[in-house]
């Protein structure tokens, strides 16, 4: 019951602290007194520059994207009653994946900015209504649609690298597909964040009927629950909301998987209950990385975003595999 109480504020005050330390640090070192002064200094200085030209719309950036993997994560979870559900598991994110990479490899991505995240969210959703399209007959159907349109889309993926024209392109897209915030600006934030918000507003219409799932589908239809339209909602939200955050940082995995194993002891394990907490955490874990990419000595360049979650994220997957197991009967 305390922990049902206090992990709004607990939640509140680590978002808060990650949203200071992505502000703060960064490739180049600046005194946090001089980032603050900088807001009141006449316009523009350098350290304001840095810190809204680059640094904020990364930080932005990541709440979304985190924010929306973990959000997806839960209503998937409650949705396919699995508790390793996450958003790559229905091919949203390899359609992403598939689509920004077809824009490098074509040098869409050289002529046009946005052309790489437009082409994302194109491909999230032609990946999504693949997958629901063969995957009507039950949440077993949908799982194994799901596998076969990521394998699919990852055939997609390896054939562009196949026949890269160059050498430069094969490193563009290799970069790309390990997942990163870096180079994140206005424009990206302001193309993806509406078909991130219309993605959150269908995952959270899903809420009441994955509760009722939770006894099973019959008996949730006998509670009037349209399991057509729930998945609908489902995939449609997992597609607006993952697919344009990949489409811009790239394969991001685990944050979905994580964040609302994360929640439920403190929430309980009402699928309803663990959306907003697990959207809060997604955001929070997603932001803590990113930091630690930049925080991380390298030499050169930043460890990738993707590279180090899975590093973080590997370990938690197989815990939760021996839990499993030593459950099962």
């Amino acid at each position: 019951m305390v922990g049902k109480r206090l992990w709004p504020v607990l939640a509140g005050v680590l978002l808060l602290a990650g949203v200071l330390l992505s502000l703060g640090i960064g490739r180049v070192w600046l005194n946090p007194l001089v980032l603050a002064d900088s807001v009141f200094q006449p316009k523009p200085n350098l350290a304001w520059l840095i810190l809204i030209e680059l640094r904020a719309p990364r930080t932005v950036l990541g709440v979304l994207v985190g924010a929306s993997l973990g959000l997806s994560g839960a209503v998937l979870q409650g949705l396919l009653r699995n508790p390793l559900a996450e958003p790559g598991l229905l091919g949203v994110s390899a359609g992403a994946a598939l689509g920004a990479v077809l824009a490098i490899y074509f040098g869409l991505s050289a002529t046009f900015l946005l052309a790489t995240p437009m082409m994302g969210i194109a491909g999230a959703i032609a990946a999504a209504l693949l997958t629901l399209s063969i995957g009507r007959g039950g949440t077993l159907t949908m799982i194994l649609a799901g596998v076969a349109v990521s394998g699919l889309m990852a055939a997609g993926v390896s054939l562009a690298l196949n026949f890269a024209p160059n050498l430069a392109a094969v490193y563009e897209i290799t970069i790309w597909l390990l997942g990163t915030l870096e180079n994140s600006d206005w424009d990206q934030v302001l193309l993806v964040a509406p078909f991130i918000l219309l993605g959150w507003i269908c995952l959270a219409f899903s809420a009441r009927d994955i509760d009722a799932l939770t006894l099973g589908e019959a008996q949730a239809e006998s509670l009037g629950v349209n399991l057509a339209r729930t998945r609908l909602l489902a995939l449609a939200g997992t597609a607006l909301s993952v697919g344009a955050a990949t489409a811009v940082t790239g394969s991001i995995g685990f944050i979905g998987l994580l964040a609302p194993h994360i929640v439920r002891p403190f929430v309980g394990h009402q699928p309803s209950r663990v959306l907003l907490p697990a959207a809060l955490f997604g955001a929070i874990l997603l932001v803590f990385v990113d930091v630690a990419t930049r925080a991380i000595p390298t030499a050169g360049q930043e460890i990738r975003l993707g590279v180090l979650t899975s590093i973080v994220g590997t370990p938690f997957f197989f815990w939760l595999v021996v839990k499993l197991r030593r459950l099962s009967p």
